[in-house]
Order: structure tokens, then C-alpha cells, then sequence
């Protein structure tokens, strides 16, 4: 199961939460070292060729991967539709882990960690949503279940074709 810890500013007690009903997770080993799984998840002109699901470009207007920072683009579907997104980095550990929060509707947190394992890494992702409601009209709007394993083969083709160069 998946657990968030919060705390309580009234009272001053934690509080654990099962959040496994509203979250997406998926697990994946790359055969690319650390390093360049961190430098095509943050740099613009490499995330914006493989992030999304199949058919989707991206025009990024802005990337600032800190705490605190921003990341603005727009997703442009194979129909034509675009799909403006804001991230804001709540949690950045270079070549460690990103967490980031949707600011628009759906709202979610995606939790990114990167475990390196030699001339691999293993990356764990996931999305968890501000509700099981939220997730699951997420699912059937834009079929973000689809788009995460879409966004993650396209992430290991990127990163192969970036090894052959």
C-alpha cells in the first residue's frame, strides 16, 4: 500500500493516510546510467521530444527545475488539441528524485525516483491524485493510465537512441 505522512497544524499530531486507491505507480529499469535519466528528465530540449503519450509534441515555455520552481508547456495532441500544463517543483534531489504538482484540472503530484544501479537505473513513478474521483475521471477523459506507460516506453526509446549517439 501506499502512505503519506502529514501533519496536523492544529494539533500537532501526524496523521497517515492511505492514498493506494487514488495513485498510479510504475516501475521501470532503464539500461542508462543516473546521470542521463537526471539530464532528459530536466533539460528542455530533451524532455520536450519524449514526454507524453504516443503522437503528443511539447512546446515548453518554461523549466525551472528547483524547489519552488516552475515547469509551463503545452502538449500538442495528434488532433491537433493542446493541453496547457503547470508543474510546480515541490521536492528536487539531483539525480535522486522530482516532485512536482499539476496546478490545474486534474489535479495530481508526480513523484519521480531514480535508484542507480551501475550502468543502470531503476526508476519509480508515480501519480497520485488529490482524490479517487479526480483519478478516475482523469482515466476516462485523457486516459492518463495509457499515457503513463506510453510516456515511459517513450522515455526508454529516447534514452537508447541518446546511448547510439
Amino acid at each position: 500500500m501506499n502512505y503519506r505522512e502529514s501533519q496536523n497544524q492544529n494539533q500537532n499530531q501526524n496523521k497517515v493516510e492511505d492514498i493506494s486507491q487514488r495513485t498510479m505507480e510504475i516501475t521501470r529499469t532503464f539500461e542508462a546510467p543516473v546521470e542521463l535519466l537526471w539530464k532528459v528528465l530536466t533539460t528542455p530540449e530533451y524532455i520536450k521530444i519524449w514526454w507524453g503519450p504516443e503522437g503528443f509534441t511539447n512546446t515548453i515555455r518554461k523549466m525551472e527545475v528547483r524547489k519552488g520552481g516552475e515547469w509551463e508547456f503545452t502538449m500538442h495532441g495528434p488532433d491537433g488539441t493542446d493541453f496547457v500544463n503547470t508543474f510546480h517543483y515541490l521536492e528536487v534531489t539531483p539525480k535522486e528524485n522530482i516532485v512536482m504538482e499539476h496546478r490545474q484540472h486534474p489535479k495530481f503530484i508526480i513523484t519521480v525516483r531514480l535508484f542507480s544501479e551501475g550502468d543502470r537505473t531503476k526508476v519509480i513513478w508515480q501519480n497520485i491524485f488529490d482524490s479517487v474521483p479526480t483519478m478516475e475521471e482523469a482515466i476516462r477523459a485523457f486516459q492518463v493510465d495509457v499515457g503513463l506507460v506510453q510516456n515511459m516506453e517513450r522515455l526508454g526509446q529516447y534514452l537508447q537512441q541518446q546511448q547510439q549517439t
